[in-house]
């Protein structure tokens, strides 16, 4: 019996040692304590640690801390490694077509000249009507190195401008197509990507076709006024795409001059 009340003595001794030195857990899990063991305990004395044990402490958190600094320091020094060793983006995602040489351009008020000349040549004197656009396609051959151009206009402006096509040439065949605005926006989406004219007073704007480069955005010449013309070099392989443009014009059709050739 005295056995017993002595373990039973212990166990209470114990108990409230442990209540009194956590008294945040007591609080949230052994809310059935018996309030007096709580408060009859009282070891505030022997849980305030010494000067000197808080200065141990204190100096021992000190250097955990600095140990863990350079661990820190490993880890942003191996993401900075692992990024420099990452491999750089390709240039195919960079570029999109090689840079254009820009074309040598020139005017002539030499009108009549011209347009004496063109109205005896076959499909150099033709009328492009309000509202659309006509765009002559002209491959790149081996037996020249540029292609050339001269136009001129009966009594208003025109839109003109000039694109590379780097799609590899199938056919030499010159050809001309003529579209209304909304048909030629849809035949460059067919090319992956349309080429927006925008507004010809301010030029074309960028596209999007990557095998499509802008060598003279679309604007309003003055080709009633001066013969319009120029020449470029050959960049490669491709088609010159050249665009002269009445899709502004609500009522009044233009009566156009024009030829392009190749020069050696």
């Amino acid at each position: 019996m005295e056995s017993l009340e002595d373990t039973s003595k212990l166990q209470s001794r114990l108990s409230s040692l442990s209540f009194s030195s956590f008294p945040g857990i007591t609080s949230k899990h052994c809310d059935s304590a018996p309030s007096d063991r709580l408060q009859s305990t009282d070891l505030s004395t022997n849980l305030s640690p010494s000067p000197k044990q808080a200065n141990m402490d204190a100096s021992g958190q000190r250097e955990e801390a600095n140990e863990e600094v350079p661990a820190e320091q490993a880890s942003g020094d191996q993401g900075e490694k692992n990024n420099a060793e990452s491999p750089p983006l390709s240039a195919e995602s960079k570029a999109e077509t090689p840079p254009l040489k820009p074309p040598s351009t020139w005017t002539s008020a030499a009108l009549k000249e011209l347009k004496a000349k063109l109205r005896t040549e076959k499909d150099s004197m033709v009328t492009v009507y309000r509202g659309d656009i006509m765009t002559v396609h002209v491959p790149t051959v081996p037996e020249a190195k540029k292609v050339c151009w001269e136009f001129a206009t009966d009594g208003y402006d025109i839109g003109f401008g000039i694109y590379f096509d780097w799609t590899p040439v199938t056919s030499r065949a010159i050809t001309v197509h003529i579209s209304e605005s909304s048909d030629d926006e849809d035949e460059e989406e067919d090319l992956e990507g349309p080429v927006t004219n925008g507004d010809v007073e301010k030029g074309s704007k960028a596209k999007t076709n990557s095998n499509l480069a802008e060598l003279i955005p679309v604007y309003r010449q003055d080709s009633h006024l001066s013969v319009y013309g120029g020449s470029h070099d050959f960049p490669g392989d491709g088609t010159y795409l050249f665009k002269f443009d009445n899709s502004y014009s609500l009522w009044r059709n233009k009566t156009l001059y024009y030829r392009v050739y190749y020069s050696a």
